[in-house]
């Protein structure tokens, strides 16, 4: 079984290489994150030509999260429980649903923006609501993963240049334990380094030719629990689809299971 997660930065920009890569990836389970598009305009019929259907929760122009299958979706959770909000507004963030043996979350964390931001402090709340909101699923016996855009860099390793951020979001103290409280409700990071390559990124910002120049971050992750991770036969990051015209500035993280 084959399950990815990717963010595509807009999926109506997207659609023709999502598509495509959906073809000639044998991908299962994708997670999908920034879709940027309300749901009534999600291309379901599309989706549907290659065999997928599709959980979704997106109100319009920005965040918006989906799961798309081709082995079925059950038990479908739109947006985050406990989720605190921002500015009094529930942004559509994370998405659940099992598809055939595995239960997965699409989530697109808040960026944060600056440190001294309510954006940043939003994002901390919101990782406490996760953590909550992932427990149960991440204690037991069926395999389940929380897929998707983090907006944290596990460590130093997963930066170009931690000199670079200093003062920035994604790598601070408090960011990273937040991740660390995931892994103490159960998960681990499934995507081992290093990979085929030195860094394996997930992200290049479209500026300064950062990717041709390899200043990248990793920060679109796989958390899983036991039994998930322990089924993981390959993970690795799908660079070549950040190459060309109309890229997502994320490339997809791809993990393949014996279940």
């Amino acid at each position: 079984m084959r399950i990815a997660t990717w963010n595509v930065n807009s999926i109506t920009a997207r659609l023709p290489r999502l598509l495509a890569w959906l073809e000639s990836s044998g991908t299962d389970v994708l997670c999908l994150q920034e879709a940027k598009v309300a749901e009534e305009r999600f291309p379901f019929d599309e989706l549907r030509e290659l065999g997928y259907e599709a959980a979704v929760h997106a109100t319009g122009r920005w965040n918006g999260v989906a799961v798309l299958s081709r082995v079925g979706i059950e038990d479908v959770v739109k947006g985050l429980p406990g989720d605190p909000g921002y500015e009094g507004v529930r942004e559509p963030r994370a998405v659940s649903a099992t598809c055939g043996p595995v239960r997965v979350w699409s989530v697109y964390v808040p960026n944060g923006r600056e440190v001294d931001h309510p954006h940043y402090a939003y994002k901390l709340r919101w990782f406490e609501a996760l953590r909550a909101a992932v427990a149960g699923d991440a204690a037991g016996s069926r395999p389940f993963a929380v897929l998707g855009d983090y907006n944290v860099a596990p460590t130093d390793d997963d930066v170009y240049d931690r000199a670079a951020f200093e003062g920035s979001t994604h790598v601070t103290p408090a960011e990273r334990a937040a991740l660390a409280a995931l892994r103490e409700a159960g998960l681990t990071d499934v995507v081992p380094r290093p990979l085929k390559y030195e860094h394996p990124f997930t992200y290049w910002d479209y500026r300064q030719l950062c990717f041709p120049k390899n200043r990248g971050m990793r920060i679109d992750l796989v958390y899983a629990n036991e039994p998930f991770a322990k089924a993981v036969t390959d993970a690795y990051v799908d660079r070549e689809e950040r190459k060309g015209k109309g890229a997502s500035d994320h490339a997809p993280v791809v993990v393949d299971l014996d279940v």
